[in-house]
This record gives C-alpha cells, structure tokens and sequence, in this order.
C-alpha cells in the first residue's frame, strides 16, 4: 500500500491510500505518491466507463485507489469526495497525464457503505484513445481500418444526403425507444449539416465553418499513366472535419 496526495491541477484535493494491482513499477513511480490529475474526460453517454476500460486498457487494473479516512468525526469531508460524486453523476474518469500514456481513474462504489468515501479503480491507456473511442460510442458510429492495398473513399452527394435523411425519419416515425431515437436524431443532425456544407461548396466554391470561410484550392491530380493528363480540381478540405470538397467533373460549375 502506498500512501499518495491526490491533486487537481496545483490544488491539493486528498489523501489516498493506493494498492498496485499487478504492475511491479508502480510502488516506484514518482506519479504515484502524487496524483495529479489534469482533467476530468468528457460523460459517456452510452457505456459505463469501466466497460469501456476493459476495452480500451492496455493492460487490466493497475490500481485500487481509496481516500483516507477522517481524523475526527466532524471533519468535513476533502474535495476529492466531491470530484468523486461528479464522476459517478456523469460518467466520467478523472485523468492524469504520464507522457503517451494516460491514468484513467474510474469512480467506483466502495463495499464498505462509507459515506464520504472516495474510491477509484486506475486503468492505464495510451494517449486520447480513451476520448476517440467515447466520440464514436457517443456518436453510433465506427471508425474505419484502412489496409495498405486498397483505399476506401466514402463519396456523398446532395442526393445520398437527402436519401439518408428521408430513410432516418421515416425509421424515427417508427420508433419508441427514447435512446435509439436520440441517436437517429443526432444522426439526422449530421447528415443536415455536412449537406449545408456542401451546398455552400456547390453554390459559390466556398464554405463558412467554424466562423471561417474557406475557399476552393487548386490542387493538381497526377496521371494515371502515359496516356492519361493531369487533372486540377478545386478543393477544400476541412481536416477536423476529415471531409474533402471537390468535383468528380473538374470543369462542372
């Protein structure tokens, strides 16, 4: 048992005692007599934390985590209990840094019955992918695997848009689970708003994003082989959106 000072940011929140579960290292991290913790990560809305720890983790538990008991009965309880509490209401893991990869702590109700009682269960996971994977469960959606022989392009049209969102409304008139169709809702909400985009591009070769417009940029396609000429087609690309404007016809206006 290692006896740690939990910190949020610079700010001293409690005392823990700390259990390594199977990682050897850890009694000699510095990390680990103090916790600090840098954020707290965005509410999964779908999956309880701990189930997506046993996803996501590199290894299993590295850490069992519990708040020291008061020293008199009348002390007021520290403000880990409270960031305790919060991660419990929303869903979400208390975050600290250690270079690529990232501590989760995942709020835990203890067996003891204790009331301001904070406990925790750490899990260890490279860098933002405890993030990537809430934005795709959040969303309903997967990301895609490319392999190095072929290239998958997910084309779209004004058309395909429509398609979808005509498809997606006439399943929610449909439909009775409240969760499901939040998720058609939001899916709905995306086809809306990348079709705007691109009838933005359409109309005038640029599109406002963000606050920032963005106008159409030439960008030159090599030959396919000797026979073949180069093309230049008018692009934009919105990189946090990973979308790509362009014409199949360069020479359509």
């Amino acid at each position: 048992m290692i006896k740690s000072m939990v910190y949020y940011g610079n700010t001293s929140i409690g005392e823990v005692e700390v259990w390594p579960k199977g990682d050897t290292n850890l009694g000699a991290a510095a990390w680990a007599r103090e916790i600090r913790v840098d954020r707290l990560s965005p509410p999964s809305e779908r999956c309880l934390p701990l189930a997506v720890m046993h996803t996501v983790a590199v290894g299993a538990r590295c850490l069992v985590m519990e708040s020291r008991p008061p020293k008199a009965a009348d002390e007021p309880p520290p403000p880990l209990v409270a960031m305790h509490a919060a991660c419990l209401r929303d869903n979400k893991t208390a975050v600290v840094p250690l270079g690529e990869e990232e501590l989760h702590l995942v709020a835990m109700t203890s067996g003891r019955n204790l009331t301001n009682h904070a406990c925790f269960w750490g899990y260890k996971v490279p860098f933002g992918l405890y993030n990537s994977c809430l934005t795709m469960l959040n969303l309903r959606c997967l990301g895609i695997v490319f392999d190095l022989d072929e290239t998958l392009i997910v084309a779209n049209t004004t058309r395909t848009f429509e398609d979808r969102i005509d498809s997606l409304q006439r399943k929610l008139s449909n439909e009775t689970d409240p969760q499901r169709m939040n998720g058609m809702l939001a899916e709905i909400k995306r086809y809306q708003d990348d079709r705007s985009i691109l009838k933005q591009y359409i109309e005038g070769d640029q599109v406002y994003d963000d606050g920032k417009m963005y106008k159409v940029q030439p960008e030159i396609v090599p030959p396919l082989s000797d026979n073949h000429q180069s093309l230049t087609r008018p692009v934009i690309r919105l990189q946090e959106k990973n979308i790509i404007l362009t014409r199949i016809n360069p020479l359509a206006s």
